[in-house]
């Protein structure tokens, strides 16, 4: 066979990734707070960016609307859907969220195909923030100061060091007193032992204990405790409650975490009435004293999408200026420089910039009227979610929504990724309104599987304790409601909502003090 070389022509497409398609793609699922710290990044490396302080009239102006020939193409940073019945919306006396918080937390996160309940995060996710009539303006007087609000208190430390140089004045002590303190752990638990304290500091373990036990009393109580039987057990001292009885509840805190009444009466005892009183004064204990000196400020979600009840009926949806990067292109600097460039090297690199600085012009202002696309089709596809609560919330993935705005699924995906929308019934994660659907027996519209947690956990809530509800119970249920769902997935959801089984929760409301 003989070997001799030939040219070929051939066709074939291919995807190419660009620099720029990159860029765009990775701003487009960015959170608020990664894309400023992106954007910040940019205007400290290319000299052909600079800062939109003009006053903002819409998400337009963030993306350098008006100012950048560019990316102006009309866009307004808002969007309206058609108006529905004005009766139908949520009142100003009405719970902004008909839901609580451990109805929406799920361990399931949704999927590119079929978002099982996808949630913002365990119950925590979810802020009550009002009717939200009062639209962008009023969101942000409510939550623009307030780290203004938060006053200067003092340490856990500092308060037990005030305490150790008031109760102990030899300065041996205080010395290990200090080095008690340090020991403490986020609980307020001492995590060390008098002993290893002792050699450290080269003094008997026996002194070390007697300033221990001085420390115990400090404020608030509770504090240097080594076990939660001593951390209880100090506390009640301090209230004069530490009796016999009371001490033996302490050395069998196995039967009080199993319920187990009978034996509780019988070590203690004490009739019903007295132990009652006991369990109560148990439980308004606190086992973790140090928690009351945390002041970290809990950082609030802001929003990207804000959406507001219309005056005429319907929603309007638009944009978060405040999480808008707003910047454009200097027109005035780049044509300075490159007026004055001197050799090739130059002119490419004035080049290069003016041309990743329009980029990223074009590419925020892609962002943002990709996100008013996506977010203003879910709101008007679960507007029965917003009107009337999560037992109306209609199944959807997201193939719908991008067939009905024409994008790709995977764009789709990336914009609800960490963005977030404030909505007359609660700030959600965009993901939350993305649900498996489950059919309905009698033929008609699927339900959504978050709307059948609430009702899962609705049924659970309203049993009587003589008559508890299994999970085959509970389909049964549900099955007369036409709702077709399997006893696995009941279990799967009660689970994912941390609720006990059946028979635990017998065994808690009827063995409950």
């Amino acid at each position: 066979m003989a070997i001799f070389p030939r040219l070929d022509l051939r066709q074939s497409q291919s995807l190419v990734m660009t620099p720029q398609l990159q860029q765009a793609i990775k701003l487009l699922q960015l959170s608020n707070i990664e894309l400023s710290a992106f954007v910040e990044d940019e205007l400290l490396r290319n000299p052909m960016l600079e800062r939109d302080e003009m006053p903002a009239d819409g998400a337009g102006d963030a993306a350098g609307e008006g100012r950048d020939e560019a990316a102006d193409d009309g866009f307004a940073g808002r969007a309206a859907i058609e108006p529905t019945a004005t009766e139908t919306m949520p009142s100003e006396r009405e719970s902004p969220l008909d839901l609580d918080h451990e109805a929406m937390g799920s361990e399931d996160g949704p999927s590119d195909t079929a978002r099982d309940a996808g949630g913002a995060h365990d119950g925590s996710s979810f802020e009550r923030m009002g009717n939200g009539a009062g639209g962008r303006t009023d969101f942000v007087e409510r939550t623009g100061d307030l780290e203004a609000t938060i006053s200067d208190e003092p340490s856990l430390r500092d308060h037990l060091i005030e305490q150790l140089v008031v109760d102990i004045s030899d300065p041996i002590d205080r010395m290990i007193g200090m080095q008690l303190i340090e020991s403490l752990d986020d609980a307020g638990w001492l995590s060390e032992d008098a002993q290893l304290i002792g050699e450290r500091l080269n003094c008997p373990a026996e002194r070390v204990e007697r300033v221990l036990g001085v420390m115990q009393r400090f404020d608030p109580p509770g504090l240097f405790a080594r076990s939660l039987k001593e951390c209880l057990a100090l506390q009640l001292r301090d209230r004069d409650r530490l009796d016999p009885a009371m001490q033996a509840m302490l050395d069998h805190l196995d039967l009080l975490a199993r319920h187990d009444k009978p034996a509780l009466l019988r070590i203690c005892g004490v009739d019903e009435e007295d132990l009652a009183d006991m369990v109560a004064e148990i439980r308004s204990l606190n086992p973790k004293p140090a928690l009351a000196f945390e002041h970290e400020i809990a950082l609030t979600v802001t929003p990207d999408i804000i959406m507001r009840a219309h005056p005429d009926g319907g929603w309007t949806v638009e944009l978060n200026p405040e999480t808008l990067p707003r910047v454009l292109v200097n027109m005035d600097y780049f044509a300075r420089v490159r007026a004055g460039v001197r050799d090739k090297k130059e002119r490419e690199y004035v080049n290069d910039c003016f041309q990743s600085a329009n980029w990223l012009v074009k590419s925020l202002h892609q962002r943002a009227t990709t996100i008013l696309k996506v977010s203003t089709e879910i709101a008007r596809q679960q507007d029965a979610f917003f009107r009337k609560g999560i037992e109306h919330m209609k199944p959807l993935v997201l193939r719908d929504i991008a067939e009905a705005i024409e994008m790709h699924e995977s764009t789709v995906s990336r914009v609800t990724t960490n963005k977030f929308i404030h909505t007359p019934r609660g700030l959600f994660e965009l993901k939350y309104f993305f649900s498996a659907s489950i059919g309905d027996l009698g033929g008609g519209a699927a339900h959504s599987a978050e709307s059948v947690r609430f009702r899962i956990k609705a049924l659970i809530d309203d049993e009587s304790p003589k008559k508890i509800l299994s999970d085959d119970r509970i389909v049964e249920n549900l099955n007369e409601e036409g709702i077709d769902i399997a006893r696995r997935t009941v279990a799967k959801y009660r689970e994912a909502m941390k609720i006990p089984s059946s028979v635990q929760r017998r065994r808690l409301k009827n063995l409950s003090f």
